[in-house]
């Protein structure tokens, strides 16, 4: 049994990776630190808010006698750490929150895991080793690629290009320090593009589905054949699962969906897969009925070509040969199930993300197009 603290556990991947953990260990005790910012959502947690197992604690990361309290208090012998600041737009207009919460925020964790795990332990002998703190990171630490380029793996240098990458990019090095120099025992994980239930409506998939609904333009960066790696989110939670009991620690470990599409061939993918769910559930046109070109199976016409944003990576590609050989790692969604999966939710939780898109958001991205989509 273990006793974990998920930070940034009311957020897209860190919701998911809560109901996976929850289903598959069901005897383990789950706390959640969430701030509650923008992309955090209680909402996320609504089916496992009232299980005995379950604790909330709504504060920030960088609160470090919170924390310590957290670790103390739950007993706590595994940290997984998703709290971020990660839409890179944001992170071109606004780089203080990524250096305060990817950054900060981490060292902060690190500092309180430290002082409650090593330097303080209430616990004593064998048991004081018996503790992980868990780092996710992002494949965009590696740089970008050309579309001749191997894969990134374990080994690929570091070469962030924008705020949010840099950022996370210093995190890693922290985690890495701390367990080099304090015997911190550590794991990190670099993943490719999630996608799936909960993601948050910025991100390209889930706004390419919203658009559709709403009849609105689909915005396509530059050419539109920026290549990403794309890795439905409950894949994510099963490759840290098998991080966290098979890893070694002090390791890195390339978690990648072995999924490479261009962004425009995503948008054209989605756009079919909801023009046939339209097509074989009529009820959708009542119940969507702004979304015209769905209804009239030409929702590509909504696709528009705006400017490229500034220093946008051209590829990301993960090589998972590490992950697969040591830990027996492989996908079990590929693109065309994970997507279809995530067409269908976003069809049947309109309530979800209508209410996410009510907020701030809408005037963040208005924000957005103004400056870059001219």
């Amino acid at each position: 049994m273990k006793n974990i603290l998920v930070t940034g556990g009311a957020g897209f991947i860190g919701a998911n990776f809560v109901h996976y953990w929850m289903e598959h260990y069901p005897n383990d005790k789950v706390v959640v630190l969430d701030a509650l910012t923008y992309a955090g959502n209680i909402a996320n947690l609504d089916s496992v808010k009232d299980k005995d197992n379950f604790t909330f604690s709504h504060g920030d990361i960088g609160d470090q006698a919170l924390v310590e309290s957290l670790l103390n208090d739950h007993n706590i012998d595994t940290l997984v750490h998703f709290a971020a600041e990660s839409h890179v737009d944001r992170s071109i207009t606004g780089p203080d929150a990524f250096i305060e919460t990817n950054i900060i925020g981490t060292y902060s964790l690190l500092k309180a895991a430290k002082k409650i795990w090593i330097d303080n332990p209430k616990r004593t002998g064998e048991e004081v080793k018996n503790h992980r703190f868990h780092h996710v990171s992002t494949d965009e630490v590696y740089g970008t690629l050309s579309a001749t380029d191997p894969a990134f793996t374990e080994n690929t240098a570091y070469a962030p290009n924008s705020p949010y990458s840099a950022s996370k990019a210093a995190s890693d090095h922290l985690v890495r320090a701390y367990h080099h120099t304090y015997g911190l025992q550590v794991t990190t994980s670099n993943c490719s593009n999630n996608y799936g239930p909960y993601h948050f409506p910025e991100k390209l998939i889930p706004l390419v589905i919203t658009n559709i609904l709403h009849d609105k333009a689909l915005p396509i960066y530059g050419d539109g054949q920026q290549i990403r790696d794309w890795l439905y989110v409950e894949d994510h939670a099963y490759g840290i699962d098998l991080v966290l009991n098979k890893g070694r620690v002090g390791e890195n470990y390339n978690i990648g969906g072995n999924n490479e599409w261009a962004n425009i061939d995503i948008v054209k993918a989605i756009s079919l897969l909801v023009e046939k769910e339209f097509q074989k559930d009529l009820s959708l046109a009542r119940r969507f009925p702004k979304a015209l070109n769905a209804i009239a199976q030409t929702t590509k016409s909504l696709i528009t070509y705006v400017q490229d944003r500034p220093g946008h990576d051209r590829r990301y590609a993960i090589d998972a040969t590490k992950t697969k050989n040591e830990l027996g790692y492989f996908p079990k969604e590929s693109f065309q199930t994970g997507i279809a999966k995530s067409v269908q939710w976003y069809l049947n939780n309109e309530a979800w993300w209508q209410s996410v898109m009510d907020g701030s958001y809408q005037d963040w991205i208005k924000e957005q197009y103004s400056q870059f989509h001219n």
